[in-house]
């Protein structure tokens, strides 16, 4: 019995749409609120990976606290 993937793709599908809109954000405010929805899902697709049993370690933004990674945005 194989794994279902579906989520994984989703949970993919969102962040590249949410790449997309961040790359096109037109003012500083959303490319910072649009940033953090971007590592949001990220981590959990790391999340996911993991679960699943397709990665062995979680992506380093996994392991910063918010403001960790806010500071990192240059927020």
């Amino acid at each position: 019995m194989t794994a279902d993937l579906s989520h994984l793709d989703s949970l993919q599908t969102r962040l590249s749409h949410e790449r997309v809109r961040h790359a096109n954000a037109e003012t500083n405010g959303e490319r910072l609120w649009r940033a953090v929805w971007v590592a949001q899902l990220e981590r959990e697709v790391a999340r996911e990976r993991e679960f699943l049993g397709l990665s062995a370690a979680t992506a380093t933004v996994d392991a910063m606290s918010d403001d960790e990674l806010l500071r990192e945005l240059g927020a």
